[in-house]
């Protein structure tokens, strides 16, 4: 009805505001603008600003010149005159799940498939972030534990990681629950088990509940003493999806939950963290600059979703400094190092840490904060990936060689080994 009454006007009025915006657009191409379905609810909108000149009966338009006048004096250099959406990008807004034909995953039976999702069996890097901090603190106790041989701190290594990777399945778990909502609105997230109805919050609850079990299990693996260290971690693993619905900085909470780890090493070799105030200090000054690990790394995780998280109103500490978040990666980076020198200077440990772990940190968070582009997804993944493996390996590494140089005595001077004989009194 609307295109009968004014199509040629309204052509007409399109062609004078490209004309004033220095555009050259041929009619044809107005024509076709006019009948996109894409386009039509938009003018639609404009005509309805010009009822009363549009809706009157076609033979009443003896003279189009007030009815392009209408049109000229509503700019609608919003309205786009383009091409027709690309068939890339109506593929991409009508895209489907379509369940992984590589990998780990893609070998399983098709119903367990949702469930290693839910887990994020195929993206171990999670587990590496939780991981790391318990082999750290691991490390940094063994030279100081009396009872503690290279075996059992590798045993104790083996059940750390064990322990990471069932709870950060259920750390995912619990997110996704908390974020079934949110989930759907988020580009990244969009076809997450529970967000795309192929588990129900009802199924995941109870497989949730038996990996907590299983968790449970791990944690009554170690010396007793680490069951009243590891319980409080549970509080922070529940609670830590919804900070992102009440504070701008849920990667404080996150790096709170994920650094639990950097004290458990201690109670786990049979160290007494309320006796000994050396150990004391150095776990301390180890979470503190684990969180602040956490806190960087998830900073730059951030910045991948920080348009959905826009859209969805969820709260992130990449959009409370966007304009800014290289200094702050800066600041977090000078902090986890510090405080990792001063866990290592509490126990006493030598050139080697400092030089191995300590300079390993500085050359690989200098790296990844200078060259990292926080606009690309890409690339923000791929160094949230390989930073972990590159700091955190690199940390592991110099705690290592500071362990073995330790137990081999090479810190030890010659005259320590070979003390000179008591010369003999005279008579």
């Amino acid at each position: 009805m609307i295109l009968c009454a004014s199509s040629s006007p309204l052509r007409r009025a399109l062609l004078q505001n490209a004309a004033k915006s220095g555009k050259t657009v041929h009619q044809n191409r107005v024509r076709q603008s006019i009948l996109q379905p894409n386009y039509r609810s938009q003018y639609m909108t404009l005509c309805r600003n010009n009822t009363k000149t549009l809706f009157k009966p076609c033979s009443t338009y003896s003279n189009n010149t007030s009815l392009t006048r209408n049109f000229s004096q509503n700019p609608i250099s919003s309205l786009p005159i383009t091409n027709p959406p690309t068939k890339e990008a109506e593929q991409k807004s009508t895209a489907q799940y379509s369940p992984p034909e590589t990998g780990l995953i893609a070998r399983l039976p098709r119903q367990w498939v949702p469930y290693a999702e839910l887990i994020r069996l195929d993206k171990p890097t999670g587990t590496y972030y939780l991981f790391f901090p318990c082999a750290f603190s691991t490390l940094l106790a063994a030279p100081i534990s009396l009872t503690a041989t290279p075996l059992h701190v590798l045993g104790t290594a083996g059940l750390f990681f064990t322990g990471a990777l069932v709870m950060r399945g259920a750390g995912c778990a619990i997110n996704d629950l908390w974020d079934r909502n949110l989930d759907p609105h988020v580009e990244r997230t969009k076809f997450r088990p529970i967000a795309r109805g192929a588990i129900s919050p009802e199924k995941a609850i109870v497989f949730t509940g038996f990996q907590l079990l299983a968790g449970l299990g791990v944690l009554l693996s170690f010396p007793t003493q680490c069951l009243w260290y590891g319980i409080p971690s549970l509080l922070l693993v529940a609670t830590y999806p919804l900070a992102k619905r009440v504070t701008y900085y849920p990667q404080a909470v996150l790096g709170l939950t994920f650094s639990w780890g950097a004290i458990m090493g201690f109670p786990a070799l049979g160290v007494d963290l309320l006796s000994n105030r050396d150990a004391l200090e150095a776990a301390a000054a180890l979470y503190s600059s684990c969180i602040a690990w956490t806190v960087l790394y998830d900073m730059i995780y951030a910045h991948m979703d920080i348009k959905d998280d826009v859209a969805a109103g969820i709260k992130s500490i990449a959009l409370r400094h966007e304009n800014n978040t290289k200094a702050v990666l800066s600041a977090l980076a000078v902090a986890q190092v510090t405080l990792l020198g001063a866990a290592g200077a509490a126990v006493g440990a030598g050139p080697v840490f400092f030089v191995g772990s300590c300079g390993s940190a500085i050359l690989t968070l200098g790296t990844m904060i200078w060259r990292v582009r926080l606009k690309s997804v890409e690339n923000c993944w791929w160094w949230f990936k390989n930073g972990c493996l590159l700091t955190g390996g690199g940390i592991t590494a110099g705690l290592l060689l500071e362990y073995i140089a330790q137990i081999t005595g090479f810190y030890v001077s010659s005259e320590d080994r070979n003390p000179p004989a008591q010369e003999a009194s005279e008579c």
